[in-house]
C-alpha cells in the first residue's frame, strides 16, 4: 500500500486504543456554558489539554513505539519535537525502559524542555538544534542510524495514535456531533480524528484550524500537493511547521471540510479569555480551535459543536506576549517612532494634547541626541477604545508631529520592540 492508499480503518484505531488503555486518560468532553451562550449552539470542548502530559501527543508516540520489535527497540529510539510529541516520547521510554534521543528546536520555551526532562527522567537525552521544527527534524532523521524514528505526525501509526480522540468523542457524545473544530500542524490530530468521523460519523464537518504565519496545509490544498514554506511565524509553537505529512496531507483532503487559518493575535486573545473566564490553561495550538469558531458563527447556531482543546502545556514567561498581541490585534496597541523636540516638557505636551484620557504610553524608548533639534522616540501606546486610533492620528497630524506608525511594518517591528 502506498501513500495515496493509505486509510486508517475503524479497526485499526480500535486497536489503538486498546494498546493505550492503560497509558492514557479518557479526557472529558465538556459542554461550555460561556461559548454555547455566545454562538447560540452547544458547544463541548475535548479537554486534551488535561491528558497526562496535557497534550494528546501521548496517544501517537506511544501508539508508534509499542509497534516497534523489542530487538528494534534495544537501539534505542530518536524523535524530533517542539514539544509535545517530545513529552510524550519521552514518557513513553521512561514507561518501557527504553532510551531515546530527542531533538528540539533551540526556541522551544523552557517549560516545554523541563517538562520533557520530568517524564523522560534517565531514559532520556535532549539535543536541541535549529530554530525551526523542520531544521530539527532534519537533523534528528540523519542522526537515527540504527535507531527507530519516531515521526510527529506523517506515521500511520501515530495518526492511528491520535485518532482514539475521535473515538473517545463518539462515545462520549449523547447526541449527533454536527462540527468539529480541531488545529492542525503537520496534519496527525486532523487525520486520525478526520478518519474515524469519515467512517462512523460522515455527516459530522471537520474544520482544521491553523496559524496564519504558518499556513503549510492551506497552501498544500491549494496547489494540490504538499508545499514547503520558506518562512514561518513560530509563536504557535505547537502548530507551525513548514512542511505538513504526505500521509497526512492525502487523509486531510478526504476528510477536512474546511481549513481556516488564523492570525496570532487572535488566538492569543482566546488564551486569555479561557484564563481569566474559565480558569484554563490553554497552549497557543490548543485556542486554535475555539478561536474559528466566530466564522462559522451563522452556521453552527443550534447545532452541536465539539472543540479539540489540544494542549495545555504554555510557559509563563509568555504571558505578556501574549497579551501584546491580543492587544495589537484587538487595535488597542499601537507603536510609533516619533521625532521629539529636544526640549524640557515635549513629551508632557505630547501626553496631553495626542492622547485620550484613559489612553496610556506602556512603552518608551529615548536616547538624548546631541546638536539635534529632534531625538526619535519608540512609543507603544495603549488606547482604552480601538475607535480613539483615527482621532489620535488626526491630532498627530494637526499639530505636525513627525512619525512612522510601526505595527505593519513587521521588520522594523521585531527589530525595534
Amino acid at each position: 500500500m502506498n501513500s495515496n492508499e493509505y486509510f486508517p480503518s475503524v479497526k485499526d484505531i480500535i486497536e489503538a486504543k486498546y494498546i493505550l488503555k492503560d497509558i492514557i486518560y479518557n479526557t472529558p468532553l465538556q459542554k461550555n456554558k460561556i461559548l454555547s451562550e455566545k454562538y447560540k449552539c452547544n458547544i463541548f470542548l475535548k479537554r486534551e489539554d488535561l491528558q497526562i502530559v496535557r497534550s494528546y501527543k501521548i496517544r501517537g508516540a506511544y501508539n508508534k513505539i509499542k509497534s516497534i520489535s523489542n530487538d528494534d527497540l534495544k537501539n534505542g529510539i530518536v524523535c524530533a519535537s517542539a514539544g509535545n510529541h517530545a513529552q510524550g516520547v519521552a514518557y513513553s521510554c521512561n514507561k518501557l525502559k527504553i532510551y531515546g534521543t530527542i531533538y528540539m528546536p533551540i526556541t522551544t520555551p523552557k517549560q516545554k524542555i523541563d517538562r520533557v526532562k520530568m517524564f523522560g527522567k534517565q531514559y532520556i537525552n535532549i539535543i536541541l538544534t535549529g530554530d525551526t521544527f523542520d531544521e530539527c527534524n532534519y537533523k534528528a532523521f540523519k542522526s537515527c542510524k540504527k535507531k527507530k524514528f519516531i515521526h510527529p505526525f506523517d506515521d500511520k501509526k501515530i495518526i492511528e495514535g491520535q485518532g482514539t480522540v475521535g473515538l473517545e468523542i463518539l462515545q462520549q457524545m449523547k447526541d449527533k456531533v454536527d462540527y468539529i473544530f480541531l488545529p492542525v500542524g503537520g496534519g496527525g490530530l486532523a487525520s486520525g480524528v478526520g478518519s474515524y468521523f469519515y467512517h462512523i460519523s460522515p455527516y459530522t464537518k471537520i474544520i482544521g484550524v491553523e496559524p496564519k504565519g504558518a499556513p503549510s496545509m492551506s497552501f498544500s490544498f491549494i496547489e494540490n500537493k504538499v508545499i514547503e514554506l520558506k518562512n514561518i511565524d513560530r509563536f504557535i509553537d505547537g502548530a507551525s511547521v513548514k512542511k505538513v505529512g504526505l500521509l497526512n496531507f492525502n487523509i486531510c483532503k478526504k476528510v477536512l471540510f474546511d481549513i481556516k487559518p488564523l492570525h496570532e493575535g487572535k488566538v492569543c486573545t482566546t488564551i486569555l479569555d479561557l484564563y481569566n473566564l474559565e480558569a484554563i490553561v490553554a497552549e497557543p495550538a490548543g485556542a486554535l480551535s475555539i478561536s474559528a469558531l466566530d466564522i462559522y458563527y451563522d452556521k453552527i447556531i443550534n447545532k452541536n459543536v465539539v472543540c479539540i482543546l489540544s494542549g495545555g502545556n504554555n510557559d509563563i514567561i509568555r504571558t505578556e506576549e501574549i497579551r501584546k498581541r491580543s492587544l495589537i490585534y484587538k487595535g488597542l496597541k499601537h507603536y510609533f517612532i516619533v521625532r521629539f523636540p529636544q526640549r524640557a516638557g515635549a513629551l508632557k505636551e505630547f501626553v496631553s494634547t495626542i492622547l485620550g484620557p484613559n489612553d496610556d504610553i506602556t512603552y518608551f524608548q529615548y536616547s538624548k541626541k546631541t546638536s539635534k533639534e529632534e531625538g526619535p522616540a519608540v512609543i507603544g501606546i495603549e488606547l482604552s477604545d480601538k475607535e480613539n486610533f483615527s482621532g489620535m492620528i488626526k491630532k498627530m497630524k494637526q499639530y505636525n508631529i513627525h512619525y512612522q506608525y510601526i505595527n505593519d511594518n513587521p521588520d522594523l517591528f521585531d527589530i525595534l520592540i
